[in-house]
């Protein structure tokens, strides 16, 4: 596996909850911070292609029907702001 360096800069209160996490956790605040970066990536590229293809098939008129059927009224005060 190839690595290279990037600085990084944390507001202090993040770098001692990392810090302390990493601790806990047995493992050194490089590699906490290599594992969140990597688990939210993945994260992020999975929900990526779930939604690609979900939306593979998707056609505009298939949507035109649900809206068609949505009732014709005013939103509700909480979605109007």
């Amino acid at each position: 596996m190839s690595k290279s360096t990037y600085p990084l800069k944390l507001p202090s209160s993040v770098k001692v909850a990392a810090a302390r996490l990493a601790k806990e956790d047995g493992v050194s605040l490089n590699q906490f911070i290599a594992a969140a970066v990597a688990e939210k990536v993945g994260t992020l590229e999975t929900a990526a292609e779930f939604l690609r293809r979900r939306a593979a098939d998707a056609r505009p008129e298939d949507l035109l029907r649900f809206l068609q059927g949505a009732p014709d009224s005013d939103p509700s005060p909480e979605d109007a702001r």
